[in-house]
Order: C-alpha cells, then sequence, then structure tokens
C-alpha cells in the first residue's frame, strides 16, 4: 500500500498542471525536511532561500499540499480585488479540530460568517472610546514595566556591576499579552508580574492564585503559538498515530480547551456584568463589550431587528477574543523588538527621533502620551512603516482560488492554493530604491 501511495505521489508531481521550479518534495511532508534540516524550523529562511534561487514564481510543498509562491507585485491585483478569492486557506480537518473552523476571522473560510465577524471585529477596536483606552493602558502598563526595570536593571550598583541583562524580547512578550488581553477582555492580566518574579528577590504583592493562572494562560497561548501548524501542515492519520507528532497535537488541543475555557469564563462574567448595569449608566469600551452588546439594545448604533442584523454567539466571540490575543501579542512584541534592534543600529535615525519626542514633549518626558502626540509623531511613525518593510512581521500571506483562473501568466485550476511573499516584494529594487537600507525618511 506504501509503495503505490509513493508511486501515485510521484506521478501527481511529474504530471502537475504548470511545473514550476521548487524544492523537491517528499510524500506526507512535502518540503518540511528542508525547512526544519536546512533552516532550523524558520520559514523566513526557507522562503528567502526559495526566492533567491527558484525566482518569483516557484512552488514549495506544505505538506501534502502544492502552494504557488509569488514574489511580484504585479501577481497580486487579482487578490486583492473585491468578490475573488474569497478563501485564505484550504477547508482543514485540523481547523475543526482546534474548534475555529467558520469563526472568527483569521482562519474563517466561510465568506459570509467572515464579512460579519470582520464588521463587528472593526467596529470594535476603531471606535475613538476604544483609541483612547488603548492609549490610556500603553501609559499605564509602560509605566508598569518601567518600574520593574528599574527596580531589576536602572539601580546604579546594578548598572555599574552589570549584573543583570535586559532581555527585550521576553519582557515585550509579556507587556503585549498583558496590554492585549487588557484592551480585548477588559481582564487584568499578570503576565509581567509573573515574569518579575521569577528575575527579583523582591516578589509582588498579587495574590500567587491570580498571577499562576495568568502565566498558565500566557504558556497555552504560547504552545497553542508554536505548535498550531501541526495541524494545516501534516496530515491527519501522521498526527493522529505517529508518537511524536500525535504528542504535539495533543498538547496543542489540550491547552486549546483550557484557553476556551478560560475565554468563556470570561465572557459569561462580563454578560453577568452588562446585565447587572443600569440602561443609564456607561459601559466599558473593551472590545469584549463590544461584540457582546453589537446588534443588542445596549448598542449605541442599534435600530432594531430589521433581520439583516443578529448579534454575536458565545462561540463566535470566544474565537474573536482568541484572534485578537493570538495576533496581537506574538506579532506586536516581534515589532517592538525590531523596532529597538534598528533605531540602536542606525545612530542617524535614533538622533533624528530623538529631536522630534523633544520637540512634542519640551523636555517634559515624564508625562503621559497623548492622542495628539501620537499623531504628532511623524518621524516615529515613519520608523515604524521602515521597519514593517524591511522585516514583515507577517512574511507571507495565502490566498485560496476557488474558481479557475489566470495568475501569474498561467491558468490555474480551482482549488489551488498561493503564498505571497511580502518580504520579498518589501525588499525588491523594482520597487524600492535601495531596498537594503534602512531609511524611515522614504515615508516622510
Amino acid at each position: 500500500m506504501l509503495v503505490t501511495f509513493v508511486a501515485h505521489y510521484y506521478y501527481t508531481y511529474f504530471t502537475r498542471v504548470n511545473p514550476l521550479p521548487g524544492p523537491f518534495p517528499l510524500p506526507f511532508i512535502g518540503n518540511l525536511p528542508q525547512i526544519y534540516w536546512w533552516f532550523n524550523g524558520n520559514g523566513s529562511m526557507f522562503y528567502d532561500y526559495c526566492y533567491e534561487k527558484y525566482g518569483d514564481v516557484h512552488e514549495i510543498y506544505n505538506g501534502m499540499e502544492r502552494t504557488i509562491v509569488l514574489c511580484r507585485s504585479e501577481c497580486l491585483e487579482d487578490f486583492m480585488s473585491k468578490n475573488t478569492h474569497e478563501m485564505r486557506f484550504h477547508n482543514s480537518k485540523g481547523l475543526e479540530e482546534l474548534g475555529i473552523a467558520g469563526k472568527g476571522i483569521t482562519f474563517n473560510n466561510n465568506f459570509k460568517s467572515w464579512i460579519f465577524n470582520r464588521h463587528v471585529f472593526n467596529q470594535a477596536i476603531l471606535s475613538p472610546e476604544f483609541t483612547n483606552e488603548a492609549i490610556g493602558w500603553t501609559n499605564k502598563l509602560f509605566n508598569e514595566l518601567e518600574n520593574y526595570w528599574n527596580k531589576l536593571f536602572l539601580k546604579g550598583e546594578i548598572i555599574k556591576e552589570n549584573k543583570n541583562r535586559l532581555n527585550l524580547p521576553e519582557w515585550f512578550n509579556h507587556y503585549t499579552n498583558d496590554m492585549i488581553i487588557r484592551m480585548l477582555t477588559g481582564e487584568k492580566s499578570y503576565s509581567m508580574v509573573a515574569y518579575f518574579d521569577t528575575l527579583s528577590n523582591e516578589k509582588s504583592l498579587y495574590p500567587p492564585i491570580i498571577v499562576e493562572d495568568s502565566v498558565r494562560l500566557f504558556q497555552s497561548l504560547r504552545k497553542v503559538l508554536m505548535g498550531y501548524s501541526i495541524f494545516f501542515l501534516i496530515p491527519p492519520f501522521l498526527r493522529n498515530f505517529v508518537p511524536f507528532l500525535k504528542n504535539i497535537s495533543d498538547d496543542v488541543l489540550q491547552n486549546m480547551g483550557f484557553i476556551n475555557q478560560r475565554l468563556d469564563a470570561i465572557i459569561k462574567k462580563r454578560r453577568r456584568g452588562i446585565e447587572n448595569t443600569p440602561l443609564d449608566k456607561p459601559l466599558p469600551h473593551d472590545m469584549l463589550t463590544t461584540l457582546i452588546i453589537k446588534n443588542t439594545f445596549r448598542d449605541v448604533n442599534y435600530i432594531g431587528n430589521d433581520g439583516a442584523s443578529r448579534f454575536m454567539t458565545d462561540s463566535e466571540i470566544r474565537v474573536n477574543l482568541f484572534d485578537g490575543i493570538f495576533n496581537g501579542t506574538c506579532k506586536t512584541s516581534n515589532m517592538l523588538s525590531l523596532i529597538v534592534y534598528y533605531i540602536v543600529h542606525n545612530p542617524d535615525v535614533k538622533r533624528k527621533m530623538l529631536e522630534e519626542i523633544d520637540s512634542i514633549f519640551q523636555g517634559n518626558k515624564k508625562r503621559s502620551i497623548t492622542k495628539d502626540d501620537y499623531y504628532s509623531l511623524s518621524y516615529c511613525e515613519a520608523i515604524v512603516k521602515e521597519v514593517a518593510r524591511v522585516f514583515p512581521i507577517m512574511h507571507s500571506f495565502t490566498r485560496y482560488i476557488d474558481k479557475p483562473n489566470e495568475i501569474a501568466g498561467y491558468q490555474w485550476p480551482a482549488d489551488t492554493l498561493f503564498i505571497i511573499n511580502v518580504k520579498a516584494i518589501h525588499n525588491n529594487d523594482d520597487y524600492w530604491e535601495e531596498p537594503n537600507k534602512f531609511n524611515p525618511d522614504r515615508w516622510m
């Protein structure tokens, strides 16, 4: 049976439509060996290698799935148009196992459901009240972070003796975790507290049980983030029966179950809080509250039940919260680390940034940042954009066509998966002057 499968696999491979250059795949696992053996599991480095070796249009195999990789912006116009290519992923059994199929935004292939969820999600995070809350909590939580740094790293004797080294990526991970959870759920997270306790002899005054609960949620989110791709890349029979792979998938599912339980408890608690809040009293401006009251009489934009609008179910709310936490925490913390890296390695950029900050804050650097400050820091914004160009946190994204179409000069059948290599486009000298140079001024 195995010999028959392998023979069929390679017959399909050598007779495939539009054969393109790319690394040679293996049955069941495609190009995963190259990713893990050549690049220690670093997918971004693997994509860079394939772009350099195979060019602007090539193919790779993510597990059993043939994937066409596009590295030029000219290929993307059709993907970016409305009402076409509605799916980001193929309908995967793994999505059902994770409990996120047809829900939320990130992994939702149900176009009608995706539109509804995106509309409600965007309304929640783009409101002026949410922006004000975000700026306020940015100030409060950074003050908390700075307090921990003062105790651990910035005392004179510690600096003089070089006793501690500041692990910025780890601190930013905990900071963004606390920030995202606070903004999305309205609940306090104790990730920074817990990390501080592991480094300091002076422990925090918070009850250990609530700190430990935050630690477990943080660890579960990290385990799911590190392991969820197995549900896309590895066929079900391998991850269910090969011991090593089964252990990974079981661990991801166990942690996903814990995350769901915690989010369900938070949602039920907030529903009770809303029900017990008098109609003439304001509600919080976090995302969870907005998701719960959307299209109900507590919604300020409520126009009655016209049959076109509905409220969100608890399971839909849970997946939207998971999307926000899952995508917001790691990507934001990585971005913060990269911003610091590029500022430190470009002294002229650092000088210009400090000059702009001084011009806005007028020497009073201890005051909190305001919305007006935020919109006035144009060079700081340019730094963020340039970091995102040089090293995009999301180095690629996928599209899955549901009908035949011509893309990149080839006619493709339905059910073809594409990867758009954002990093290759962002660093192509056909589109950017001196693309390898870090130059925020290009955005001014």
